[in-house]
């Protein structure tokens, strides 16, 4: 999402006559998008605004500081915190509010030595109405169709930073996707706080998820579709078949658990336990037997015991993961965990994030071991390390790297999975296939 926010403000800033620099060094306007998911952001923003100033003031002979935008969810939570504690930000935005950035750095511009401008506002009006078309895009492109959150789990800030869940219409979102495809993308990621909660019927449509991706899967010269983050809650039985039926939607689902304990998921708020997590699993399974499971772990929330942690550890084993993502708990201001007893020391936390993550990194070790000898098609997407190396992604999201001379990026190119490592695979191509006009 915060990747896709960042694509978005970039263009409005070109619409506005600007470019994109090679080096913020070179920048008159620098834009910090954060995420408040975690305390270590917060942090890293102040860092890097200290960072910005100082080298602003060695450049040049000391030339004129760069405007400097502090956006996104820490934006939102903190804006005025930040402009008290860092005199040289110059906006504050919300996410909701981005596509007013224009007209605040216009303010900006206008207010001389005075306080930052600052707008955290949740406007009611939809802002992608307001945003300028998508500029032309690479063979993979992001497209947001859900934000907010009404989950409300006890440690995260996001229905507090991004608001309630709201939906895009279904016709502007087949608009987007078309236009997304006539400019280059081979592959679309549906996006969203809890993407698989998107329906239509607030504009009369009616249509729920599972419709919604048959009907972005239909748009022609679309060969790839994928969705992330869902919610346990709302993998319902259409969803199911659409995995089952719908060939274009890739064999890979990011479904967040957080913890393996049904005890601490309650604690959560996280509205499914460890067992219907675990039969979701398995009636996804039934439909779509070669489908990839990846997810999200916190270790060492309030309360969290050492059986606590060993039941998450079981379920990484179970599921077998292709791929995960494990963090600490973080308190985060205003959330009902913060102020819960039971607090777990970080040494503790340390210690089961390591064996957290050791224990992801055997499952996904697994999996791509499992898929050596298999057939498939990859998308490319980047350069690799070395000279003549291009890296593309299978349909199970591994990374795959190549090597081909006549091979480029945006083909979709047929392969055999050779070797694997613990996060990619090594493969050799069978015949590349262009996807270019």
């Amino acid at each position: 999402m915060n990747v896709h926010d960042s694509e978005r403000m970039a263009d409005l800033l070109v619409a506005q006559g600007h470019r994109a620099t090679e080096s913020p060094d070179d920048a008159d306007i620098i834009v910090l998008n954060t995420c408040h998911i975690r305390e270590k952001a917060t942090e890293k923003l102040f860092s890097d605004i200290g960072r910005i100033e100082k080298r602003a003031r060695t450049l040049n002979g000391g030339r004129v500081k760069p405007i400097i935008v502090a956006a996104g969810c820490v934006a939102q939570a903190e804006g005025g915190e930040i402009a008290a504690r860092a005199p040289g930000v110059d906006v504050v935005v919300g996410p909701l509010a981005y596509h007013r950035l224009p007209a605040l750095l216009d303010a900006a511009r206008e207010r001389g030595a005075g306080p930052a401008v600052i707008d955290t506002d949740m406007p009611a009006a939809s802002k992608f109405g307001q945003l300028p078309e998508r500029r032309a895009t690479g063979a993979s492109a992001f497209l947001t169709i859900q934000e907010g959150c009404d989950k409300f789990c006890t440690f995260c800030v996001v229905p507090y930073t991004r608001g309630p869940e709201v939906s895009r219409p279904a016709a502007a979102l087949v608009a987007e996707a078309e236009a997304l495809v006539a400019s280059g993308a081979v592959e679309i990621t549906l996006i969203g706080q809890n993407v698989n909660a998107w329906e239509d019927s607030r504009s009369g449509g009616g249509m729920d998820f599972a419709g919604l991706i048959r009907a972005v899967a239909a748009v022609p010269g679309l060969q790839r579709l994928r969705y992330t983050t869902s919610h346990p809650r709302d993998m319902n039985e259409a969803l199911l078949r659409a995995h089952a039926e719908v060939a274009k939607l890739m064999p890979y689902l990011h479904l967040p658990v957080q913890s393996g304990s049904s005890r601490i998921l309650k604690a959560m708020n996280r509205a499914h336990t460890r067992e219907s997590y675990l039969a979701t699993l398995a009636a996804l399974r039934a439909v779509r037997a070669d489908i990839a499971i990846s997810g999200d772990f916190i270790v060492g929330f309030p309360g969290e015991t050492d059986a606590d942690f060993e039941d998450t550890l079981r379920i990484v084993h179970e599921v077998g993961y292709a791929q995960a993502y494990s963090f600490k708990y973080s308190p985060r201001p205003g959330t009902p965990a913060a102020t819960m007893g039971e607090q777990v020391p970080e040494d503790v936390k340390d210690m089961r994030l390591a064996r957290l993550q050791a224990a992801i990194g055997e499952e996904a070790q697994k999996f791509n071991t499992a898929s050596i000898g298999r057939i498939t098609t990859i998308l490319l997407e980047r350069q690799g390390r070395k000279p003549g190396q291009l890296i593309g992604k299978t349909p199970w999201l591994q990374s795959a790297v190549i090597e081909h001379a006549s091979a480029r990026i945006g083909d979709l190119v047929e392969i055999e999975i050779v070797d694997a490592f613990a996060n990619s695979v090594a493969a050799r191509v069978l015949a590349p296939v262009s996807v270019a006009a």
